[in-house]
């Protein structure tokens, strides 16, 4: 079976704490890892001001996990979010090539070293 790049972004509401957070987090590696996917990378970027109230929330958690997984593997992911009253909003999205070199060279800092060459000149 082929595998395809993926990426995930999922919005926790506000009101859990860090450990609660953690545990919820972990539960979707799982669930992930379960269904024999290799997750490459993986950003928490914290509580953040919503762009419209979601269930009379303006802020959440939000969490990215980029990973490489048969297309079965997504069904399983997004029943999960489904079934977890703590994800506010979820998206998961197929990468396609030019996608995947983006996030390597994000990775890599290539961006974050050409704005302090901008700022610097």
């Amino acid at each position: 079976m082929e595998l395809k790049n993926y990426e995930t972004v999922f919005i926790l509401t506000p009101l859990l704490n860090e450990t609660q957070m953690q545990e919820t987090v972990e539960k979707f590696r799982q669930v992930l890892k379960e269904n024999s996917a290799d997750i490459i990378h993986e950003e928490n970027w914290g509580l953040r001001k919503l762009a419209y109230p979601i269930q009379k929330k303006s802020t959440g958690f939000y969490h990215l996990i980029e990973f490489k997984a048969p297309g079965t593997v997504i069904d399983q992911l997004e029943l999960a979010y489904r079934r977890d009253e703590k994800v506010v909003r979820f998206l998961t999205t197929a990468l396609d090539k030019h996608a995947v070199a983006y996030n390597e060279r994000r990775r890599n800092g290539e961006f974050k070293q050409a704005k302090k060459e901008e700022v610097k000149g």
